[in-house]
């Protein structure tokens, strides 16, 4: 393998150290595969047992047949053909066992996903900086708020309820040394001792968030890209994923990594003062101690207003590569915050006789102050991407612009239920009878509540979908006979076929999906907030006195509201536990991440490492120094998931090097699910300039791929760009060529089909050492090129 990488250099491909070799410029055409989601092996995409790694590492590699790594060497072998490539990067989302503690971080990808879904705008730079703030500032509420579930089941349910109660703590041995009565006054026994031992387990937890991200950037999203000028000419068309800076993030990241810390340090600092404050103002309280009190919640106070400042701080530099770090910031804020917290932990445990605990601690001013500024924060999300739909309305753009707020609200449920399933669970695990302990704040009982009335919602409109699929299907009969005229028909296929069509089309109807749902959580939501806040009790109780009814649909969410949060809990635990040992189910989580983790960090710095920044630049290295150094030119072809990160490196490229790309796509979401979630980066104007930037562009898809379909560009384009929707199946029924049946194909196998090889073909005739061959847009042949053919037709 060393050989290999040795060999591919000196003869003019990317070296170990990723730059050019010294060859002559041989004109050798160049193939580079890209896989989808889940990723697949070098031996099946190079149809061949026997591979090497040319460049790269166990990561992210690419991979040359065995009989191919010293093809620059011999470039009269492959004047008829290319060299074939395979650009591996599964393992970037679906490697070792760590990657099960990836699901603790799923509200943080979610909200770091809307971060990107804003609506197109051209020249509203104020109104996209200010939809890039607020979605900042909604993922700094969800870090407080796993924190703040933290110490609501360490400092309150733990060491402050059931320490502090004899019954609980007897059913509890372990927790012996705590109580006052067990230990007979022992030295952990007083309240701000328990407290400031629980806050260990919050305080590892905002470690852990810290680690994860430091580890992550170092692995994944440290690579930087082509060092190149922006073209202060560039057209306002192209997408932002080809300026500089766009796949290196580092500066931002770092930045919220460190205010992030702090908020999470703060939190519970704020968890351990303010119960001992409260003690210490009580008349004849000591007076030090009062004054420490007061000062400290003044410097945690002060603490929070850095925190939001530095949030609030300029986004993402893209315009260039930003190698720069602000370590004032980076280093002094978590120090200054760790600071605060041993502080507070020996203020805390700081003696003071008479000190008893009793009900439960400020968790429900905390956590509705939380759920109310979540929700302020989404309106106003919404109503900015709704200024910025109207500057530039995109009829593709998913629930008309909203999908961000839409996101961003989902994101603040997910981080609800799993704050409110594990506070509910360790409640019941603790007080099994229900007799002993306060519980949890009333709030989280009343989020669990809303749950049922939210799933018969999320049903209903499931059900709608699936009357609107039967209807679909049996309009998509008509059509499947249609396409195979003249053969004998059978009724359970062509039932099979209009199905496996009808199910495909339910992706163009998750926009609508999506915003009900959110809707549904957000109105949801404010009940349950006004409910918390007006009655002080849970719902169960709140109706007591009430019509019969009233009172048992009260009773009956919140009870099975209850078992619902834990059920998920539970489910979500179990998942992760089995990710971590079962690989096959750590894959499964892969894919979840292909999709999620595309993006870069822009919101939440303890999301899910994006991928891309490594992948990315690892594609625009891989293709410039090729095309740099023999002179050939280049197809890219990339399938499903892959695809996006092939036109996010023909991007990156240089101009001349653009014009020396053919890209070849199949199962495609560049316009699916990309141009219609996230219209700025992906929509019509950028997928339009891709197409006029590279030398030929070509697209695949099918009727019932759930995933993959047309580009769908305006004019000429449109047809020069997608082929016709491809035959799935291949054949209708039996014939001399496929005497068994054909299966339905959907999202896989589109080598399968005979279009693919037509189409590769084409493309490939088109890579000559001359200059790039003019295009023709009139229309979107389907005959292949001859040999000497160097007009191309794309």
């Amino acid at each position: 393998m060393a050989e290999a990488q040795e060999k591919a250099g000196k003869d003019g491909t990317a070296g170990k150290d990723g730059k050019a070799g010294t060859a002559g410029k041989s004109g050798t055409a160049l193939e580079l595969l890209v896989h989808g989601v889940g990723g697949t092996t070098p031996a099946e995409m190079l149809d061949d047992p026997r591979t090497v790694r040319i460049t790269g590492d166990h990561v992210a590699a690419v991979f040359r047949r065995a009989e191919d790594a010293d093809a620059e060497s011999r470039p009269e072998d492959y004047r008829g053909r290319p060299v074939p490539e395979a650009y591996v990067w599964c393992n970037l989302t679906s490697g070792n066992g760590t990657r099960a503690l990836w699901l603790l971080l799923l509200p943080f990808m979610v909200v770091n996903i809307a971060h990107w879904m804003r609506p197109a705008a051209r020249g509203r730079v104020r109104t996209v900086r200010l939809y890039g703030l607020l979605l900042r500032l909604t993922g700094l509420t969800l870090t407080v708020l796993l924190v703040a579930a933290a110490c609501e089941v360490a400092l309150d349910l733990v060491a402050w309820q059931c320490a502090g109660t004899r019954a609980c703590a007897e059913r509890h041995s372990w927790l012996g040394f705590l109580s006052p009565v067990m230990s007979d006054g022992g030295w952990w026994s007083t309240p701000g001792r328990r407290l400031a031992l629980a806050a260990a387990v919050p305080a590892a937890l905002t470690g852990l968030l810290w680690y994860l991200s430091l580890r992550t950037w170092r692995a994944y999203e440290s690579q930087q890209p082509m060092d190149r000028e922006s073209d202060p000419e560039e057209d306002p068309r192209r997408a932002a994923l080809g300026r500089p800076g766009f796949w290196y993030g580092r500066r931002l990241v770092a930045r919220l990594r460190a205010a992030h810390t702090a908020a999470g340090l703060l939190t519970v600092s704020t968890g351990i003062v303010v119960p001992a404050a409260r003690h210490d103002r009580l008349p004849g309280g000591p007076a030090l101690l009062d004054t420490l009190g007061r000062v400290l919640l003044g410097a945690l106070v002060a603490g929070a207003v850095a925190v939001v400042a530095v949030v609030c701080r300029r986004g993402r530099s893209e315009n260039r590569l930003d190698r720069e770090l602000d370590e004032h910031l980076v280093r002094r804020l978590p120090l200054a915050s760790l600071l605060l917290f041993v502080l507070a932990l020996v203020y805390g445990g700081w003696a003071r006789p008479g000190w008893t605990s009793y009900g439960r601690l400020s968790g429900d001013a905390a956590f509705g102050t939380l759920a109310l500024v979540q929700g302020l924060l989404v309106v106003a999300l919404a109503v900015v991407a709704h200024l910025l739909h109207r500057s530039r309305p995109d009829a593709r753009a998913a629930v008309r612009g909203l999908g961000g707020p839409a996101v961003a609200m989902l994101a603040c449920a997910l981080g609800g239920v799993m704050s409110g399933g594990v506070s509910q669970r360790v409640s019941d695990w603790m007080d099994g009878t229900g007799t002993y302990l306060a519980g949890p704040p009333v709030l989280l009982t009343w989020q669990a509540s809303v749950i049922p009335p939210l799933l018969v919602v999320v049903l209903l409109m499931c059900a709608a979908l699936a009357r609107h699929t039967v209807r679909r299907a049996r309009v998509e009969r008509d059509a499947v006979e249609h396409d195979h005229p003249g053969e004998a028909g059978d009724a359970g296929r062509t039932r099979r076929i209009a199905l496996a069509r009808a199910m495909a089309g339910l992706t163009d109807r998750a926009p609508l999906l999506v915003a009900l749902t959110s809707g549904a959580t957000l109105l949801l939501g404010a009940a349950a907030l006004v409910g918390a806040l007006t009655t002080d009790q849970v719902p169960g109780e709140a109706a007591r006195g009430t019509y019969a009814v009233v009172q048992g649909a009260a009773q009956t969410a919140q009870e099975l509201g209850s078992w619902l949060i834990g059920l998920g809990f539970i489910l979500f635990v179990t998942w992760g536990r089995r990710a971590y040992k079962d690989a096959s189910a750590r894959r499964t989580i892969g894919i979840l991440w292909d999709v999620g983790t595309f993006w870069p960090r822009a919101a939440h710095p303890f999301a899910p490492p994006c991928y891309a920044e490594r992948a990315v630049p690892d594609l625009t290295w891989r293709m410039a120094t090729w095309t740099r150094a023999t002179g050939g030119r280049l197809v890219i072809s990339g399938h499903s998931q892959g695809s996006v990160l092939a036109a996010a490196a023909s991007w990156q490229l240089e101009p001349s090097a653009r014009r020396r790309v053919a890209l070849l796509t199949y199962g495609s979401p560049l316009e699916r699910l990309y141009g219609r979630w996230f219209p700025a980066h992906f929509g019509p104007d950028a997928l339009a300039s891709l197409h006029e930037e590279v030398d030929c562009w070509r697209n695949l898809y099918r009727r019932t791929d759930p995933i993959g379909g047309p580009m769908r560009l305006p004019g000429d384009a449109g047809p020069a760009v997608d082929r016709a929707p491809l035959k799935d199946p291949l054949t209708y029924g039996r014939t001399e060529l496929h005497p068994l049946p054909a299966p339905i194909l959907g999202h896989s196998d589109y080598q399968a089909d005979p279009a693919f090889a037509e189409e590769r073909a084409r493309l490939l005739a088109r890579l000559r050492p001359e200059v790039p061959a003019p295009r023709h847009t009139d229309g979107a042949a389907t005959s292949v090129p001859a040999a000497d053919d160097t007009t191309g037709n794309c």
